[in-house]
């Protein structure tokens, strides 16, 4: 069978370039094994602010600014909720906290995204003595709602195969590439942290991290916003919460563990007094690169091969506009931002 595109993926990434061929009427086949993957167990905020920094990420504004109205368009198209718009709170700990955060407001950039005026805490059991800030315009996106609905869609369009891809079974030709049964002019890898077993692109400087979750219920806690301190609690419904994350630079495995449990369980109960248990753990390893810059282009040998990479904890807000980026470079040519083009690692695609 022959197509435009084969797509490797089903995150966040996947499902953008996916739309991307839609708009332009492009044919395609997305080969995903629809088990491990960062964007499966990832908490789904969008939130413009880095609340660590007081700043914002590249392009931030207008990341933002595409991605709400591609997300409402999807949930349009495949008749599905999966947006929840909702606050995000910073906790303060100290009055400069809270000078810090003013400052913040003032910045060029910020005065959008972060409300001046304080909030109060309005839960007995949030230790929040200092109030917090709150960010505008924030929410969740359910990830797994989101992939469940796009794979059926692209099952109705015969597109879509739920397997491992196998390397060994691609073969470059003239005319792109041939997989198993299918031709096509091109192949974009959106496989996030299984780009390690690809063999055109291994050697990217993509070094993940490991995150770990875990979901609680907690009935008398009754929040509505998603609250942040140096770990986050994000409401789900039905009295449920995600609460996270660790970072592990050296764990690349894809199983929960008792170390990061009880890490998460400690920090929870610093802020929450309410009764809680444990109903679930997950974990995922996050495509992250050295400089935080995502990772897209073609390899400079063999230019019917691309990648769409590195989006590490921003893919609900990058995933859009990177797709955007690369779709038109392949199609159009158009020259990727020096920033995120994987040009600026040129040994690292040396064959």
């Amino acid at each position: 069978m022959k197509v435009d595109y084969i797509i490797v993926g089903l995150g966040l990434a996947g499902i953008a370039f996916c739309e991307q061929c839609i708009k332009a009427g492009k044919t395609f086949m997305v080969f995903d094994k629809g088990v491990e993957g960062a964007s499966r167990v990832a908490a789904g905020l969008y939130n413009p602010v880095i609340l660590k920094r007081y700043s914002l990420p590249w392009k931030a504004v207008e990341q933002f600014d595409i991605a709400i109205p591609y997300f409402q368009n999807l949930e349009a198209k495949l008749d599905a909720q999966f947006m929840y718009p909702m606050a995000v709170r910073k906790v303060f700990h100290s009055v400069e906290d809270q000078n810090n955060w003013f400052a913040a407001s003032d910045k060029q950039g910020l005065e959008r995204f972060v409300k001046t005026p304080l909030v109060k805490a309005d839960s007995e059991f949030i230790d929040a003595p200092y109030n917090y800030g709150e960010v505008a315009e924030t929410g969740r996106i359910a990830i797994p709602t989101l992939q469940e609905h796009y794979e059926k869609y692209l099952e109705e369009m015969s597109a879509f195969a739920k397997a491992e891809f196998n390397y060994t079974q691609l073969t470059l030709t003239d005319a792109g590439v041939q997989y198993k049964d299918y031709e096509a002019n091109h192949i974009v890898f959106a496989e996030g942290y299984g780009i390690k077993q690809n063999p055109y692109f291994n050697r990217l400087p993509l070094v993940g991290n490991k995150g770990e979750y875990i979901i609680i219920k907690a009935p008398k806690l009754k929040l509505t916003a998603a609250i942040k301190t140096s770990f986050f609690v994000v409401p789900l419904g039905e009295d449920l919460y995600k609460v996270g994350a660790t970072y592990n630079w050296t764990d690349k495995d894809w199983e929960s563990t008792k170390e990061a449990r009880e890490e998460l369980e400690d920090k929870f109960k610093t802020l929450v007094t309410a009764p809680y248990e444990v109903v679930s753990e997950q974990a995922g390893v996050r495509p992250t690169t050295g400089d935080r810059r995502p990772l897209l282009g073609a390899h400079p040998k063999f230019n019917q091969l691309a990648v769409l990479n590195g989006l590490g904890t921003r893919g609900i807000m990058a995933g859009p506009l990177l797709a955007y980026y690369l779709f038109e470079f392949i199609e159009n040519n158009i020259p990727l931002p020096e920033e995120v083009d994987i040009m600026r690692f040129p040994k690292k695609l040396e064959m």
